[in-house]
């Protein structure tokens, strides 16, 4: 695919080559400054790169400005149907914002943003989904890939009207062949850096699911710049979840991968347990080794030939593996000790 160009978000750039930004959006009234920076908090600590706010009202865009002073990752204000806030939400020092320019209010309003926004330095995203397609592209083409494509390059060219160029556009779809249609569709006709998600996704369970299956299969043909995992959960579930789904994609590889085996009939011993405690630890993890927790012998060390350490069950004991070999037998009901001793060496 071809690069996209490269923009500006507070002190991180996404597209030109950048690595894959992960986004979310806090769930509290931003005007609520002291929850809207403890959550913000835990999504840094969880590795959000991009944080986005909802600006409903004056208090609103007010709050950015103290939010700011107490995060220390770019933060997006979310705009819909006033230039109003997004000006005021510009001047309280939101690195970039998201409006629709088609319903902002007009002309002139579209020229007042645009002015706060090259005066400011500050990026926008504009877009469209599936609820939000311009009624002219709508009547056109009705729910399709091209109807949204085309209702978000409009909305692009109305700011580029009024010399603004630091853009990022998307093209969201609660279906999931619709939203990666539209990506890929949109990724030939524009150089932008583009902002993957398939909105609405869900709760956890099927949400994840679906964006791995969206953003992943554009991910894996070279389209995207900064993605979402949207859920209706925890926010910081989205975090660990795109950040899973770019290691799955082999665009993160400075983590901690556990590979471990689904087990049968031949694991005599609790491995599913250990497995979920080995990932558990080492989900912060930033380095890059291979752990293997096997069921069996039989998938042990050969298998996970290339994992840095490993363990796999027998009969009555368990062997501990580095890059295929085995160097350690361990009584079984002290496998877990041994192994969490040899990790904790590892990652030293």
């Amino acid at each position: 695919m071809a690069m996209t160009k490269r923009v500006k978000i507070g002190s991180l750039a996404v597209g030109g080559g950048e690595s894959v930004k992960i986004q979310s959006m806090t769930t509290i009234k931003t005007s609520d400054v002291e929850n809207n920076v403890a959550q913000i908090l835990r999504l840094q600590e969880a590795g959000c790169d991009i944080v986005r706010v909802s600006v409903l009202d004056e208090a609103d865009a007010l709050a950015i400005k103290e939010i700011k002073k107490r995060i220390s990752i770019p933060l997006v204000a979310d705009i819909h149907f006033s230039a109003s806030l997004a000006v005021k939400s510009i001047e309280s020092g939101a690195d970039k914002i998201r409006i629709n320019p088609g319903n902002i209010g007009g002309e002139d309003k579209v020229a007042l943003v645009a002015a706060a926004i090259k005066a400011n330095g500050v990026a926008v995203r504009v877009g469209s989904n599936t609820g939000s397609i311009e009624p002219e592209y709508f009547r056109k083409y009705g729910r399709s890939e091209r109807a949204l494509v085309e209702s978000a390059l409009s909305n692009v060219s109305l700011l580029e009207k009024h010399g603004v160029h630091d853009i990022v556009i998307s093209v969201k779809a609660s279906d999931v062949p619709l939203t990666v249609r539209s990506y890929t569709l949109l990724s030939r006709n524009t150089d932008y850096p583009l902002h993957l998600g398939v909105t609405e996704a869900g709760t956890a369970e099927m949400g994840i699911v679906k964006s791995a299956v969206g953003i992943g299969s554009l991910l894996l043909n070279g389209i995207g710049d900064t993605i979402r995992v949207s859920l209706t959960d925890d926010p910081v579930k989205e975090i660990y979840a795109a950040k899973n789904l770019l290691r799955a994609c082999g665009l993160d590889k400075n983590y901690a991968e556990v590979v471990s085996c689904p087990t049968c009939g031949r694991c005599s011993w609790n491995s599913m347990a250990l497995a979920e405690k080995v990932n558990a630890y080492v989900r912060n993890v930033k380095k890059p080794v291979k752990i293997a927790v096997m069921g069996c012998v039989v998938n042990g060390p050969g298998e996970a030939r290339e994992a840095d350490l490993g363990i796999a069950g027998g009969k009555g004991e368990c062997v501990v593996f580095k890059k295929g070999e085995v160097f350690k037998k361990v009584k079984m009901q002290d496998a877990e000790e041994e192994f969490f001793r040899e990790l904790k060496e590892l990652l030293s």
